[in-house]
């Protein structure tokens, strides 16, 4: 036996342990979301002015002209048939998301982002620009100086850029003016969807809600939702029922998974997810090829001509791997992955592994590539 697989596999032994942890509990407004209890995206189409010559392209976005000779109709100033191009104007998009039970009058955040080509909204200012909802309707107006997460710097021959100088965020950028109809107290029943819908988890909340009020008021009605009977509760509103539910503690149940991203070498992964016994052998063969021509010169004075010589040179390198390994029944995921790291395994080497090992089949958890 190596001296490096005799390493590997004392190093699984003194990991592997009989205890399991169980998970944390956590509150149920963490786990769940309220029936009815949920924002609304916004959109609107408006204008940043204020740039530093770093606007819209006019010739290249028409409709940043369109937009800006409408403003100006608005406020008085007649400029059709004028052909002015100024570089400090350019065309956005203004998203944000109006919060359950917001109320008129109240502040919100929105993001910028611009569609033409302009090149920088640092420093500029958004107009009033007016933010719609799915139903057509305006339910607020945005307005305020856009706050870059970017910059941009160029001379004649080069250029640099740090972060989305075309994207930025107002903070409490837009202001509410019409609010969403809904009547919570009105609901008689209210239903609570699990973010991660599992029968274990559901099952916990419906008897944690019931333990509460110490009565039948909660039923699981499948594993992504628990039904809420708010008359049983016995409270004064619905709010006040889900004031009193929302931190109660569970310990949620959640499906063993491995995550891997070939793209930065990051392996995450649960607490249950387990490897039958495998046997695993692992190693890396590189091939080299290098041509070394030489020229081969003619004695002096002959009428002989210069000739090259090819020259080539192959090699067939392995790199040190891990040799052939058993790993024993009921080893967890991340033993294994202790003992990889522990012999100098690179990440992406180590993804290939456990892609193999799921291949097998002795993997068991849900394994997702990104």
């Amino acid at each position: 036996m190596s001296p490096m697989l005799r390493t590997w596999l004392l190093l699984l032994v003194a990991l592997i342990a009989p205890a399991v942890a169980g998970a944390n509990p956590i509150r149920i407004k963490d786990l769940v979301e309220f029936d009815g209890v949920r924002g609304n995206d916004l959109v609107g189409y408006g204008l940043v002015v204020g740039l530093d010559g770093s606007g819209d392209g006019l010739r290249n976005a028409p409709f940043t002209e369109e937009i800006m000779s409408n403003i100006l109709e608005r406020l008085g100033v007649n400029v059709t048939g004028e052909q002015f191009r100024p570089k400090n104007v350019a065309a956005v998009f203004v998203t944000a998301t109006l919060p359950p039970f917001a109320r008129s009058g109240s502040m919100i955040d929105v993001t910028v982002s611009a569609i033409g080509d302009a090149k920088s909204l640092l420093g500029g200012t958004l107009i009033m620009t007016p933010l719609n909802a799915a139903d057509g309707e305006i339910y607020a107006v945005a307005q305020g100086t856009v706050i870059s997460g970017g910059a941009k710097a160029e001379g004649d021959a080069a250029q640099v850029t740090f972060g989305v100088p075309t994207a930025g965020v107002i903070p409490a950028g837009a202001r509410i003016e019409r609010e969403v109809d809904f009547d919570l107290s009105s609901l008689d029943v209210l239903r609570l969807a699990l973010r991660e819908p599992d029968f274990t988890t559901a099952g916990r909340i419906e008897t944690a809600i019931n333990r509460a009020f110490g009565r039948q008021v909660a039923v699981m009605l499948d594993s992504g939702t628990v039904r809420l009977d708010i008359i049983a509760t016995r409270m004064a509103s619905p709010a006040h029922a889900l004031g009193r539910i929302e931190n109660i503690l569970v310990e949620p149940e959640r499906k063993a998974r491995v995550v891997v991203d070939q793209r930065s070498g990051t392996i995450v992964m649960g607490e249950d997810v387990r490897i039958s016994r495998v046997a695993v052998s692992q190693g890396n063969l590189t091939l080299r090829i290098e041509e070394a021509p030489v020229a081969v010169q003619p004695n002096p004075f002959s009428d002989g001509d210069t000739v090259v010589v090819p020259r080539t040179r192959a090699a067939i390198e392995e790199e040190a791997g891990i040799n052939l390994a058993e790993v024993p029944d009921g080893t967890s995921l991340s033993e294994v992955v202790a003992g990889l790291n522990a012999l100098g395994v690179a990440p992406r080497d180590m993804i290939d592994i456990l892609k193999a090992i799921k291949a097998a089949g002795a993997l068991h958890a849900e394994f997702i590539v990104r």
